[in-house]
């Protein structure tokens, strides 16, 4: 810790932790502890696991992808879960994946999986924001409808909300959990909502939608195929708690209990909020941003509850603003133990004099999100640009879990302690576990390479998906080994 030349014996520059020592730990012990109880972090993994644009995109898509959502649960979201469960409590140290990776693999390793879940975060930020300024359009929408194709909107809408997530996690985690916390209460109802005017859409007018075998029935066509990759994609993230695993209270016993309850309301989210949508509109007429508005909207209307549309838009809005401002609090601690390890600049490990954050790493995902953000919008009309992207955001996204289930196979060769909470059936099927998981990775890693397709230059744009995350994950390897250097040569 740097030496203090002030009377209190607080640092007057910002401190840099030493390797090893979390967040939680350089508190000033004056103060109290910023921690994640166990009611954050259920809804906290409520808002980083439930993504409402998701269930429009479903929706849109038809019946056959409630079976579709049963299949990415069993075949991922659980596999995921039991590995995080039992990896959070093995080793529930701050840094969560990179810590995971780092014991089994080394710190290579480690720190290419934490730098593609830090960059895969960076064309998150503007979908999830644009999904949100699209549904705020619903508070007044008589008034605002004409904003729908106004680009200035939507860049205003997301680079403020980016700034007030920001902001509030640069604060602290006990301000920035507000923000998540109403954000998961703002998720979860905007559902119940929905299911609700689905079921009186039904017994007053019949389903909107013929749910039969035969439509529920998946598509193996392989343009239909694409579409399994985002489901898979949308129930991934019960690992992010993780990442600040110094800041949960009692992590052991709190991360099992609210990875179960914070799933079975992923699971309720996703599907029941498909079938409502369902049952009140046609698939037809289901868009990919103003989806469950749209339901929401045609069966209010159809009822006479218009007075119910702009609570939900409203809530729509702040979910999606409480799951960025989550994200952005979870990933921002990557470059914190990175730096930490001396594999980044010394400022990446460093915290607010004050607030006692990762600063560093806070703002720089707030610039880099700055960028993705007018990128985002450019793509919006230079389409095969905007599908690149997101295709790159997915495999950079899914190269991290091919570490996770990998150490989750491997570390079953360490001795587990009598509080290490362990996949029932123990080490074997922990491996059975892992190896779904690493299927179901590749998998959809698979999926996100083929082009969409109205795409006219299909080869092009593979070459474009593989090379842009390749130049991506080598930006990482550079950092590592010149980091590496820099480190050899401090000692």
């Amino acid at each position: 810790m740097p030496e203090s030349n002030s009377a209190s014996g607080q640092p007057e520059s910002i401190s840099l932790l030493s390797p090893g020592l979390s967040i939680a730990e350089a508190e000033d012990p004056n103060r109290p502890k910023r921690v994640m109880g166990f009611r954050d972090l259920v809804l906290f993994y409520i808002v980083t696991g439930v993504s409402l644009r998701w269930v429009a995109s479903a929706a849109a898509a038809g019946p056959s992808s409630i079976v579709i959502w049963i299949g990415a649960w069993l075949m991922f979201y659980t596999p995921l879960a039991l590995s995080v469960i039992e990896l959070s409590s093995r080793y529930p140290n701050e840094g969560g994946i990179y810590v995971w990776t780092k014991r089994a693999y080394g710190p290579f390793a480690g720190f290419i999986t934490a730098w593609c879940y830090w960059a895969c975060n960076l064309p998150y930020f503007p979908a999830v924001l644009y999904f949100a300024a699209s549904n705020a359009l619903y508070i007044r929408h008589g008034a605002w409808a004409h904003l729908e194709s106004n680009t200035t909107f939507y860049i205003l809408f997301s680079l403020l909300a980016l700034a007030v997530a920001t902001w509030l996690n640069l604060i602290g985690l006990d301000v920035g959990t507000w923000l998540h916390n109403v954000g998961a209460l703002a998720m979860w109802v905007p559902a119940v909502i929905i299911v609700a005017m689905g079921g009186i859409a039904y017994y007053r007018f019949g389903s909107a939608t013929v749910f039969s075998v035969h439509t529920m029935t998946p598509s193996l066509q392989i343009k239909d195929v694409i579409f399994w990759s985002v489901l898979i994609y949308a129930v991934a993230g019960c690992e992010t708690a993780s990442l600040m695993g110094d800041e949960i209270k009692n992590a052991r016993r709190a991360v099992p209990w609210a990875l179960f309850i914070g799933g079975i309301v992923v699971a309720f989210c996703y599907i029941m909020g498909t079938v409502g949508v369902l049952l009140a509109l046609p698939s037809s007429e289901v868009g990919n941003l103003q989806g469950l508005m749209q339901a929401i909207s045609s069966t209010a209307h159809k009822i006479g509850w218009e007075g119910i549309i702009p609570v939900a838009a409203f809530l729509i809005m702040l979910s999606n603003v409480g799951a960025a401002g989550a994200y952005l609090a979870a990933t921002a601690r990557l470059p914190f133990v990175a730096g930490i390890d001396r594999f980044l600049p010394p400022a990446f490990g460093a915290l607010h004099p004050r607030w006692k954050t990762p600063w560093v790493g806070l703002l720089t995902q707030f610039v880099f999100g700055v960028v993705f953000i007018f990128l985002g919008q450019a793509g919006t009309s230079i389409k095969g640009a905007y599908d690149v992207l997101v295709s790159m955001g997915v495999i950079t996204y899914f190269i991290p879990y091919l570490y996770l289930f990998a150490a989750m196979w491997k570390l079953q060769a360490e001795p587990a302690g009598a509080d290490v909470i362990r996949v029932p059936g123990g080490k074997p099927v922990a491996k059975l576990v892992a190896a779904v998981g690493l299927f179901t990775t590749t998998f959809t890693i698979g999926l996100a390479l083929i082009p969409q397709a109205d795409e006219p230059n299909k080869p092009l744009a593979v070459l474009k998906i593989v090379g842009l995350s390749a130049l991506l994950v080598f930006i990482g390897v550079w950092i590592y080994w010149a980091g590496k250097k820099r480190a050899s040569r401090a000692k």
